[in-house]
């Protein structure tokens, strides 16, 4: 398990902020070509992006490309894969095919096995072909929710609660879990509302989200806070391990702590948490 609380966007065309994110405390680090980068600096941030790929010790550093109908798209894609990062992050993914065309692209382009695929659905066909596209490739590890993009095309507006986006993302959700891969809450926009922020990143755990895609570096500590166990479901989560294998060595059928029935699903839910914890901790 490798813990992806906080996967912080970094502006590829900016070489100071690319610097400063090698003292940041993000589990992963986005570096963005796309939205971020104006399109007559996009050779010189793809350059100097896939040039700093191995600068970030053994942080889990991504590269978000350009969308797979832009002109700059198979340029960032063969770079990346000389680069080799631990992922390549692509823009509006709506079908099993794009999938497949990107997962070749990498291959021409010589990508080692480490380049993981991190697909951004923020469409509304992608959330109706969310278990499609997750199930695409082996290589595809990762879906990323795009919340603001997915807002724009549902004609929605941006309330709290985010109540006009959780039909899809409930479906990606679904996908992520239904096919075992990760999935990522999409970003919060006001970076100045910390108690907005926090309450959305709530509620993303709450939902099931493994972690959160930030924009400002002042979003990466309260968002490792909510996406990290508490020490008391940690206890918790041992409390009831240590219970269920005594009740088994005794051959005892039933098991309670704290006067609650215990079955399996306890049991794995706690073994993930602590699973969790170790990852954080390592």
């Amino acid at each position: 398990m490798r813990p992806r609380r906080s996967v912080l966007y970094m502006p590829g065309a900016n070489e100071r902020a690319l610097e400063k994110a090698k003292g940041l405390a993000a589990d992963a680090l986005i570096l963005d070509l796309e939205d971020a980068v104006a399109p007559d600096a996009k050779e010189a941030a793809r350059e100097r992006v896939c040039g700093m790929v191995g600068e970030y010790g053994s942080r889990e550093v991504t590269i978000r490309v350009n969308g797979l109908e832009t002109e700059w798209h198979d340029s960032d894609l063969r770079a990346t894969a000389q680069a080799g990062p631990a992922a390549v992050v692509v823009p509006k993914v709506n079908s099993a095919r794009d999938v497949h065309n990107i997962e070749r692209a990498l291959e021409l382009g010589g990508a080692p096995d480490h380049t993981e695929i991190w697909a951004m659905v923020e469409t509304p066909i992608a959330m109706l072909h969310a278990e499609e596209i997750a199930s695409a490739s082996d290589r595809l590890t990762v879906l990323v929710m795009g919340t603001n993009d997915l807002a724009k095309e549902l004609h929605a507006e941006f309330v709290p609660g985010r109540g006009p986006l959780l039909g899809g993302l409930s479906l990606c959700l679904l996908a992520a879990r239904a096919t075992g891969k990760v999935i990522l809450d999409g970003v919060y926009n006001d970076v100045k509302d910390l108690e907005g922020f926090e309450a959305e990143c709530l509620q993303g755990r709450q939902y099931g989200f493994d972690g959160k895609t930030l924009i400002h570096p002042g979003q990466i500590e309260p968002c490792n806070k909510a996406f990290s166990p508490s020490e008391e479901e940690i206890a918790q989560a041992r409390k009831i391990i240590t219970a269920f294998d005594e009740a088994k060595a005794e051959g005892r059928g039933v098991v309670t702590v704290d006067g609650r029935m215990i079955e399996n699903l306890h049991v794995d839910n706690a073994q993930r948490i602590l699973s969790l914890a170790e990852a954080i901790g390592a």
